[in-house]
């Protein structure tokens, strides 16, 4: 690895041609406004070199040294860059501040031809003119020690996953398979979580509340203690008892104790990487991948009246700190608008999270000033949702406490104790803004005013059964913060390990949560079998650790890596290679057999009768066996006799009663064929998997489209249109385009990752 050339050189003077080279192209514009024409931005559109892909590409023998490539679809980007040098006196190095900003930042420094002394690196927190100004005025040096954590990490995944695939391919006969460092630890938790739903007993318990009487003012109890102890109720017979005894005519009913005491609730930290894909979730709806693609955008640039500006500050953050200029814009904005009762006389500070890199501040916007609902008309919905919780979030942790009145009331019944609590807010303070829990209601339900002795009437005893619930399944956001609570992966690396788990169809998304497949449960159980090390969530998150440790300069990265390294690999050497047949738990529902996983030539996953060949039984993965066909009102296209729906290892299919011909099951778009007038427009998927749109008469009708139709026609040629899905959102285009057309209407971001939010992930 080559040393940084150390520059005390002064930031570029403005008769100087400068370059700055940033990781996305949606930051140039907001840049460009910023630092005039005196600078050229352009973009490295993420990592332009990385190891090789059919090789481990680093020398064991000699330190782990590696050996990096430009990624062969950046040579043109690479060309580019070093053209543009050689015509500037300055080149800063402005990707995004963090270990993986700074490693693509040495990697541009090692593929520009240029000097050295040249190249400078800047960072920034925010794009706003004060942060983006300080940075050129103050560059600095590649700090190495960051670029070694984040290399040694890229060469621990490498390692992991080039050993550990091979020994999947073995068992599972499928070459497709991967394990990963971390995101097969990942998927051994959702495993468990799955395991943990299945063993769960449910226990049975009863709550007995009662509707008393005040006066003519009613109100509930419920029932808390009997002789002063707490009550569990666990049967119907414990129940009744209780209620037999609540009902009678001789159960007096008086206040035995009024409690009434004010409390404070405090506001939370704004916004980390973690709590902001958590609250995305359960506020918005988000997905971790949309919510980060959204606030890449809010943090790159967003087009206002006065052009591109940067909303909200970077957000991939483990701190909950926030600079001086920042808490006073908040002072300022909460004084001048909600008055003095919502600014605390002492300044809200929040400490540091135990094991945070602590790297930059917490997400929050870049303006306090521009409210969410004052730029309202330059975001896209998606972005104005995200940006008012960021807003909202960041103001509230900065005003006055909520203050709250409680009063509770304990109610005599004998020898049982009732109790019953309500609770107003008497000054919501930052509640005004925010509340981390909505489902907590503002006010609770109304008690009458009570004093102890006071007589009370029983209108009716209100006994109700119930059952313990198994834990919940992980969502997105719950799985996050486990992982964040395990220590495992960082704020840059959520979003991608809950991707690769759901792309590799070891998880599946169910309701909103996620649950593993049959393919993930059997994958993590021989994972965790052979590699009980590398599979443990404490020995995972001690490397994280050790990665910290490297980039403070207070470990060597090639020893972290050899002293991983030797155990390893002896594990490896002694993880076993056996067949693993995996049955599904299904029977076949011809000869009824056990069904079990099988791969196709092409890595497809399927279940297959363990009969196999007497009998041919197939059907999807994760499908169940129909008890019968099911009925359909399509007819044979070879005899026109009636069909049936089956289910296949590829899906669903037709088949004819009659002479027994099969065909899949199409899709259809609803849309007529335009070339031929008879046939549907159907998505059909080529021999590589690839879905694209054609006419179901085909092959009479060769009629197809890459994307879909959505049954309108072009205003301007009267040709089908279609919609497509792009990096920076979807469109609405006209399929006539390839022709000369060029009507489009773009539609919003979607929920894929573009190549500018995943620089990072």
């Amino acid at each position: 690895m080559a040393k940084p050339t150390a520059t005390k050189d002064k930031p570029a003077k403005p008769k100087d041609k400068a370059l700055v080279i940033v990781e996305s192209p949606a930051k140039s514009k907001t840049i460009k406004k910023i630092l005039g024409d005196n600078f050229t931005i352009e973009a490295s559109f993420g990592h332009i070199r990385d190891l090789p892909k059919n090789d481990l590409g680093f020398d064991v023998q000699n330190g782990f040294e590696p050996q990096y490539n430009v990624i062969p679809e950046k040579k043109k980007v690479v060309d580019k860059l070093n053209e543009l040098a050689k015509k500037s006196d300055k080149i800063y190095l402005a990707s995004d501040p963090d270990r993986e900003g700074e490693a693509i930042a040495w990697h541009v420094r090692e593929a520009l031809k240029v000097p050295d002394n040249k190249i400078l690196r800047i960072e920034f927190n925010e794009i706003t003119p004060k942060a983006v100004k300080s940075a050129v005025d103050n560059p600095r040096s590649i700090d190495m020690d960051k670029v070694k954590a984040q290399q040694t990490r890229q060469i621990l995944d490498k390692l992991v996953g080039y050993k550990l695939s091979p020994v999947l391919w073995k068992k599972l006969g499928n070459y497709r398979l991967s394990a990963g460092r971390v995101q097969s630890v990942a998927l051994r938790m959702i495993c468990e979580r799955e395991e943990e739903i299945e063993k769960f007993i449910p226990v049975e318990y009863w709550t007995i509340a009662a509707l008393l009487d005040k006066d003519g003012a009613e109100f509930e109890a419920e029932l808390s203690k009997y002789k002063d102890k707490k009550i569990e109720i666990s049967n119907e017979k414990d129940a009744q008892k209780a209620v037999d005894y609540l009902s009678a005519k001789t159960t007096k009913y008086e206040v035995a104790k009024v409690t009434r005491k004010q409390t404070q609730r405090k506001p939370t930290a704004p916004f980390i990487t973690s709590t902001l894909q958590r609250e995305a979730s359960s506020k918005l709806g988000y997905g971790v991948q949309k919510t980060m693609q959204v606030a890449q955008k809010l943090y790159e640039g967003i087009e206002l009246e006065s052009g591109a500006v940067g909303l909200i500050t970077y957000m991939r953050t483990d701190s909950v700190r926030i600079s001086d200029d920042a808490r006073d814009a908040a002072k300022e904005f909460i004084l001048g608008n909600y008055g003095e009762k919502y600014y605390p006389e002492t300044p809200n500070s929040y400490g540091k999270k135990e094991g945070a890199q602590d790297a930059h501040e917490a997400i929050r916007p870049s303006y306090p000033e521009r409210t969410p609902d004052s730029i309202k008309e330059y975001l896209a919905p998606e972005q104005y949702k995200l940006y008012k919780l960021i807003w909202n979030k960041f103001m509230s942790s900065q005003m006055t406490n909520a203050q709250v009145a409680n009063k509770t009331v304990e109610i005599s019944a004998g020898d049982y104790i009732l109790r019953a609590s309500t609770s107003k807010i008497t000054f919501d303070g930052f509640l005004k803004l925010y509340n981390d829990d909505e489902d907590e209601p503002q006010e609770s339900k109304k008690i009458p005013d009570l004093e102890q002795g006071d007589k009370l009437g029983c209108k009716k005893i209100m006994p109700k059964q119930h059952f313990t619930q198994p834990p919940p399944r992980y969502s997105e956001a719950a799985l996050v913060k486990a992982l964040e609570e395990h220590g495992i992966g960082r704020p840059s690396t959520y979003a991608s390990i809950i991707t690769k788990i759901q792309t590799r169809n070891y998880v599946e998304k169910l309701d909103k949560a996620l649950a593993p497949t049959l393919l993930g449960r059997t994958v993590s159980k021989e994972l965790v079998s052979d590699f009980t090390n590398i599979m443990d969530y404490k020995f995972t998150a001690g490397m994280e650790t050790l990665l910290d440790r490297i980039a403070e300069n207070k470990a060597v990265w090639n020893k972290v890596l050899q002293d991983f390294y030797d155990p390893f690999m002896e594990t490896v050497g002694k993880a076993g290679t056996e067949k693993v047949v995996v049955e599904s738990g299904k029977t076949c529902p011809n000869c009824g057999k056990p069904m079990v996983l099988r791969t196709s030539r092409k890595g497809q996953q399927f279940l297959g009768c363990s009969g196999y060949p007497e009998c041919t039984t197939m059907m999807s993965l994760n499908a169940e066996a129909p008890s019968e066909p099911e009925a359909c009102d399509i007819k044979c296209e070879k005899c026109g006799g009636e069909c049936v729906f089956k289910v296949g290892p590829y899906g669903k299919y037709t088949e004819c009663l009659a002479c027994g011909a099969r065909k899949p099951y199409r899709r259809s778009t609803g849309v007529k064929c335009p070339k031929c007038e008879k046939g549907e427009v159907v998505e059909r998927k080529s021999k590589r998997g690839t879905v694209f749109y054609g006419c179901d008469k085909y092959p009479e009708c060769d009629f197809t489209l890459w994307n879909e139709p959505t049954g309108e026609v072009c205003p301007e040629c009267g040709a089908l249109l279609v919609k497509k899905i792009l990096k920076k959102g979807d469109v609405i285009e006209c399929s006539n385009k390839v022709k000369g057309c060029s009507y489009k209407k773009e539609i919003g971001v979607h929920d894929g990752v573009s190549e500018e939010a995943s620089g990072n992930e």
